[in-house]
């Protein structure tokens, strides 16, 4: 599993012209479902995100967490984390999870994540999604199950 978190100031997306969901502070992560990965594999993923201090504290340094500065999400469902872009110019997607797997895993990762993060927003698996963001720092990290020993 893969998760590529943006912490944001705000964040949108829309789907032909309709906003589906919008934060302000907060993390937007977008979601991507390998062939292996199980609930396990998303109750890891999803404790590691909503426990990542990377917002500043009364001293400016990175030691606060989503939850800690009222801060929400906004997750969104991208197979193309699992791009192989080894051979040619063409990306192959052999690696990513099945699509129903895959929507299923995100729907459990949303779950999870609102126990925690009241307020989760989401995109629309599968559709052709706008996203638009300011990202704040900037401040982008990658999480993947595989280098997280998951």
């Amino acid at each position: 599993m893969r998760f590529l978190i943006q912490r944001v100031s705000e964040a949108k997306v829309t789907v032909e012209g309709k906003t589906l969901g919008e934060i302000g502070q907060g993390l937007l992560v977008f979601i991507g479902v390998g062939k292996e990965d199980n609930e396990q594999t998303a109750d890891k993923m999803v404790r590691k995100l909503v426990g990542l201090r990377i917002f500043a504290d009364e001293n400016g340094k990175t030691n606060l967490s989503v939850s800690d500065v009222g801060g929400k999400l906004l997750l969104i469902s991208q197979f193309t984390l699992y791009a192989d872009c080894r051979r040619g110019n063409r990306p192959g997607f052999t690696y990513a999870g099945d699509p129903a797997e895959a929507e299923r895993l995100y729907e459990y990762i949303l779950d999870r994540c609102e126990a925690v993060v009241p307020g989760v927003q989401k995109g629309e698996f599968g559709a052709d999604m706008k996203i638009s963001l300011t990202n704040d720092g900037p401040f982008t990290i990658f999480l993947d199950s595989e280098t997280l020993g998951m």
